[in-house]
Parts: C-alpha cells; structure tokens; sequence
C-alpha cells in the first residue's frame, strides 16, 4: 500500500504562518496610523480624498479618511474599525485611537525580535490599559454640568485644526445653546438638532435656529412667503384621492356622469382641506403628496403648505412645534396644532428653505451651516458634530481631562512607575505601552513644527516635577499648564481611546496564521484582492 498525500485545503487557499502573518498584520495596521498621524493636533493637515467618481473630500477628521479609503486589509480593517466605535461613543479621537493602536503594535515589534512570546506582550498590554483606566479614573476632574464656559472649552478644543478654527468661539457657543435646548430630564438625544447646509455667505454665518429648518419651499407661489404666529398642522397622510391598487374601469355614458364623477372628487378635497382649515392652521406639513385642486383651495385660504416632507423631519417638527403627527383625517383637531412665532419661505442662492422659528421651548434645534465652498460646509459639519459629540460625553460622565498631550505624558510616566513593581517579562511590554502614549505629544509637536525630543524631554521633567497639568500649548508653542489655557478634552475621548487601542493591538498579536480564499476565474474579491495585499508585504 503507497501512501498517499492528505489534502487538507483546497489549491486555491493562500495561508501565512507564525512570524510572517504577525509581521504582515502589523506592518498593515501601522500603515494604516502612519497615514492618518499628520492630521493630529490643531496645527494637523488635511487630506484630499478624491473618489473613483472624481467626488473630493478634504478633511482631517481621522475616521473620515479611513472610511474613504476603502481599506481592504483586514487586520487594516480592524483599524477602521475602532475609530469608528470612537466616533460613535464620543465622537472625537478617532485619529488617537488609530496612532496608539499602531504604535502599540510597532513596539511590539521590538519585543517579538526580543524573543518575548506574543502572550505575554498581551499580558502586559492588558495589564497597562487596566492600570491606565485606574489612574484616569484617579486624575480625571469633575465638572459641573452647568458650567457653560468649560463646555464650551471643551468643544473647542475638539474643533481646534478643523476648516471652522477661525470661528470655533461661535460654533462652540451653538453647539452648547444647542444641546442645553433638548436636554430632557438630563437626557440628550443628538438626532433632535438637524443640521442643515446652505452654500453662500461665509462660515461665520452659521446660525442656531429654535425651530427647523426646512430644504423645501412652498408648494405654491401664491401661498404667503411669510406667517406670522403660525399654526402648524402635521400630516403624514396624502391630501389627495388614493389611486385604486389594481386597474379599475368606470363606464360613463353621458356628460352628466362625468361631471358627476369630477364633481365627487373636488367635493372629497374640498372636505379633506375643510377639516384642515377647522383646526385653525394656517401652516401644513404634510409628509406625502398634495393634489394640485387642494394646493388651489389652501392658497386661496392663505395658507402655507410643503409636502413631501421626510419622516424625520417630522417628527423634529413635533418636537419644535408642541404639535402631533395625524395620521388620519377624521383625527383632525386643534389639539394637535403646533406654535411657531414664524414660519417664512427664504432664498439662498438657488436654495429655497422653510424656516420654523421661534418656538417657545423646542426639544429640537437646527444647525444652519453657511459657508463659501461644498467642501468647507462638509468640514464645518464634521467639526460641529465633533464638538456636539465631547460635550454631550462630557456631560454624560460629568469629567474632563486636561489636553495637550498632558494627560499621555501623566499616563507614561506612571505607567513607567508602575512597570518597575512587575517582576516578569509582562514589564517591558508596560514600559513599551507607556512610550506609545508619548507618542501623541510627540506627534503634535511634530505637527506644528516643533522639535519633538526638545518638547518631549521638556514635558517629561516638568510632570516628573509633579506638574501634572502641563501640556504643549500650540496656539502660542509653549509648554504650560494647559488647564489655566483652556485646552480641556473630555475623559471619555481618553478612556475610549485606550481602551479600542489595547484591544485592536492584542487580537493582532495573537493572529498567527492567516488563512484567504483565492477565487479564480472570478472577478477579483476581496479575499482575492487580500491574498494579493498579503503577497506584496
């Protein structure tokens, strides 16, 4: 009997072991970091993104980038992937997050070539986020959350190096009126402030309406442009006569009867826009269509009408209006009217919009943007949901940390500290944890064109000093007590940050073997197109 080879994968399966897969993994992720790393800081640069569609993005906002890159490594998608989580929990840091995941991983490096297993660099890292998230925890400052001036400090310093930095004083101040507005019982629900863009005039333009505004027009231009102490009805069904479902003949025989037919139907809008018009409003939101003899009888009424109006639109409607969505007609009352002191129809450019204004206490806002160019209205856009995103963090857990690298700096060099007290090999790993966090003042030092080891041996001696506070300063490019200068960041952007980082680079370290499909004949996939990536590192 002659033995036979097994089979275990099919030809067509690509598989990277040990050393080479951790390398390769690594080198994606810090690919990936190295990218995105000149876009730290207020004095980071932007990137042009230019899709396969000649659409441009120019940003520095770190998930932005990553998303429109269309990364296709996996290990590399990991990367996108916690900057994503940033963003979603606090809604800035997501270039941090993706820095110190890349150096945690590129001093790794330097443990592996040390012939330190992977399990126990893992073991230390866990071991230095847990100690991180301790002392955090211990330093971090209490705020209160009437305190608008911090808040406000706060947001801009999150907006700092965006497109919005020469008026971040006024977008900072709407985006803190804007979320004290909705706040509920000391629940903020970021879905209630809608912002809405309109390209002319310049950025400094932007404005916080107490109300919504609208990207749609009056249906009608013999409709009132303005009205004054509005009555709002809000409807989210059709003011016009159902078409029938399946084909439907009507014989009519003579003149009479067709007349008699167009005779109903006039008579059925005439009773729907009676019923409206018996509540009183003298504004109608409808979420469908309106039939062109409705649209006669409301104007000759004098009364403003949009249609078409999306579902959550709506819905932000009620919550600025005091008003109710009516989903029937015979449900029709005054009861469900919302206020506005004004609703009014008003030109941008070629833009036509629907102001809803002065609303007595409405639990949703807009944010209108205003600016030159498409792109600077889609910066200031990612800039104000930055900064809605740490206050509303800060607010939740009512701590801030101090910015300018002095919170990574504090981190190191008790982590170093701490390190000192582990008897195994788990203290390099600690120690090497420690220097990614230097990595970011490094970084922003970098930045904005100052000697990084001059800063960093600086700020080093000054927290060693027991400064705790002390920080790069970039406005000025001094290192200072970064608190007195204002320059705030809220605790979650850091614990997030820490957290997403250490975890990304331990699941890295633990992929030793790497197994892709390889597709032929096909089109090229993704698993085809990694296999290809994986063959090129």
């Amino acid at each position: 009997m002659t033995d036979k080879p097994m089979v275990l994968m099919p030809e067509d399966i690509q598989r990277i072991m040990g050393k080479d897969a951790q390398r390769n993994n690594i080198l994606a992720a810090r690919m990936v970091a190295e990218m995105i790393k000149t876009t730290l800081g207020p004095k980071g640069m932007d990137k042009m993104l230019v899709s396969p569609t000649n659409e441009i993005t120019v940003t520095n906002d770190g998930v932005t980038i990553l998303e429109e890159m269309q990364i296709e490594h996996p290990a590399a998608k990991m990367m996108v992937d916690i900057a994503r989580t940033q963003d979603s929990e606090v809604g800035d840091g997501t270039t941090t997050v993706v820095m110190i995941a890349g150096k945690l991983l590129e001093n790794a490096e330097k443990l592996l070539d040390q012939k330190i297993h992977p399990t126990i660099i893992v073991k230390g890292y866990k071991i230095a986020a847990e100690k991180c998230q301790e002392i955090l925890n211990e330093i971090a400052l209490r705020i209160s959350p009437d305190d608008d001036n911090l808040l406000r400090q706060v947001a801009m310093t999150a907006m700092t190096g965006k497109g919005a930095e020469s008026s971040k004083e006024k977008f900072a101040d709407i985006v803190v009126k804007a979320i004290k507005q909705i706040q509920t019982n000391g629940k903020v629900d970021l879905t209630d402030i809608k912002i809405e863009k309109s390209k002319g005039e310049g950025m400094a333009d932007t404005e916080l309406i107490a109300g919504i505004v609208l990207d749609k027009e009056k249906i009608s231009s013999d409709m009132p442009s303005v009205v004054n102490n509005a009555k709002i009805a809000l409807v989210d069904f059709a003011l016009e006569l159902k078409n029938p479902d399946i084909d439907t003949k009507i014989s009519i025989s003579s003149p009479d009867q067709l007349q008699g037919f167009l005779n109903q139907e006039e008579r059925l809008i005439k009773e729907m826009v009676g019923k409206v018009r018996a509540t009183n409003a003298n504004v109608v939101f409808c979420q469908k269509g309106v039939d062109d003899f409705a649209q006669y009888l409301f104007s000759k009424a004098g009364i403003y009408v949009c249609r078409r109006v999306a579902k959550s639109d709506m819905e932000k409607l009620a919550k600025a209006t005091g008003g109710k969505i009516v989903s029937n007609i015979n449900e029709m009352s005054s009861v469900e009217i919302g206020e506005a002191e004004l609703v009014e129809e008003v030109k941008h450019g070629d833009d036509s919009f629907t102001y809803v204004k002065g609303c007595r206490n409405p639990k949703a806002v807009t944010i209108l943007i205003h600016g030159g160019t498409s792109h600077l209205i889609d910066e200031i856009e990612r800039a104000l949901k930055d900064g809605l995103g740490v206050v509303l963090s800060s607010l939740k857990t009512k701590l801030v940390v101090p910015g300018g690298g002095a919170i990574d700096i504090e981190l190191a060099r008790r982590l170093r500290l701490f390190g000192q007290s582990l008897s195994g090999r788990e203290q390099f790993a600690v120690e090497e944890f420690a220097s990614a966090l230097e990595f970011i003042p490094i970084t922003l030092a970098e930045n904005a064109g100052l000697d990084p080891i001059d800063v960093l041996t600086e700020l080093k001696s000054k927290h060693d000093a027991g400064e705790r506070n002390v920080g790069l300063n970039l406005f000025n490019n001094k290192i200072e007590n970064v608190l007195e200068a204002r320059i705030i960041e809220p605790f979650k952007i850091k614990s997030q940050a820490i957290n997403s980082a250490s975890e990304v680079a331990c699941m890295i370290l633990r992929i030793d073997d790497v197994i892709a499909s390889n597709i032929k004949n096909h089109n090229k996939s993704s698993s085809s197109r990694f296999a290809d990536e994986m063959g090129e590192y």
